[in-house]
């Protein structure tokens, strides 16, 4: 079975195609990122006309990569939410015009599901398991009794954790995106900034206050004539973060009787994050993280994410599919 999959959520140009939701024949990225750093973060309008901009010739370079023919594909997946409503239409538009033309069954994929089945390209995915999904604009545990079955069990109040790198990147003076820069800055550092841990009972996140500490103590010792220690703040301040990711994972995991827990999205390329839940998993569970060129926005895993959508005899798509900037997981 070859999937042609299409990803644009938000500012990466995604085209793919994976053979039996394994083998990926080609996945062609191109990034934005160059283009929002100038204004701190992702600009949706500045996004979407990238993506016209970008999508043919995607689509072009994915199947010279792959060296197949556009006849060959046997099913078009595309992400239709959530996500900046101006990027996901380009894409979905792109990928419906392709179905239409080529005559191949649409398949609509959750962009959160699709970051979950990046784990079944270099992994043997079991279940039941637990999700946890780390990104810019998502924090969630997800408990999966079967294949493609979601339960959320667990998500942020307020920031996502993400988010929550990004802004504390910027008061620091680091850029963006901030979550790469921050990571690797703290593997430098030390953990000498006393900064609180937010409770949130049961599988719940909270990262508002945190990142609020963060910014007040900035500014205190700003006002105070003392020298940051950026180093030092950045290791205090993931040192937190990850603590609470793997808590919380963990916690679910037993609760729920799971030996398997499935690590998705952007952070999930954390280098402390990673370490953590190697170094605190006493209870030997299998722990499935994507490679980094797997972790962010790609199109393969949309393909993917459609293969073992259509093993569950899910219903096809059509052209009336639409795009939606705010969809739970299902």
């Amino acid at each position: 079975m070859l999937i042609l999959g299409v990803e644009s959520s938000c500012d990466e140009t995604s085209v793919a195609i994976v053979r039996d939701g394994k083998e990926v024949l080609s996945n062609v990225v191109i990034s934005q990122i160059d283009i929002h750093t100038k204004f701190g973060g992702v600009v949706p309008e500045v996004a979407s006309r990238n993506h016209v901009y970008q999508v043919g010739l995607v689509f072009e370079e994915a199947f010279k990569k792959a060296n197949i023919l556009p006849k060959d594909i046997d099913y078009v997946a595309v992400t239709y939410a959530p996500g900046l409503i101006g990027s996901l239409l380009v894409g979905l538009t792109a990928a419906k015009t392709f179905a239409l033309i080529h005559n191949k069954p649409l398949v609509a994929i959750h962009h959160l599901a699709g970051h979950i089945y990046a784990n079944a390209i270099e992994h043997v995915m079991k279940f039941p398991a637990i999700a946890l999904i780390v990104s810019g604009g998502n924090t969630e545990l997800v408990y999966m009794k079967d294949n493609y079955e979601f339960e959320i069990i667990g998500e942020t109040y307020d920031d996502a954790v993400g988010e929550s790198y990004d802004k504390v990147a910027r008061v620091l003076g680091l850029g963006y995106p901030g979550g790469p820069v921050v990571d690797k800055l703290a593997r430098t550092g030390n953990i000498t900034y006393k900064l609180p841990k937010p409770y949130v009972d049961g599988y719940n996140f909270s990262f508002s206050g945190l990142k609020s500490a963060v910014i007040n103590l900035v500014h205190n010792e700003e006002q105070r004539g003392n020298e940051i220690r950026k180093a030092d703040l950045a290791a205090s301040f993931q040192d937190v973060v990850t603590e609470i990711l793997v808590n919380k994972t963990f916690m679910a995991a037993k609760d729920y009787n799971c030996q398997n827990i499935i690590v998705a999205g952007g952070v999930s390329a954390n280098s402390g994050l990673k370490e953590r839940f190697n170094k605190n998993n006493s209870f030997n569970y299998n722990i499935n993280i994507p490679s980094i060129k797997y972790c962010t926005d790609n199109a393969a895993m949309i393909a993917v994410a459609a293969y073992y959508k259509l093993q569950k005899k899910e219903d096809l798509a059509d052209l009336t599919l639409n795009a939606y900037a705010n969809m739970e997981l299902h």
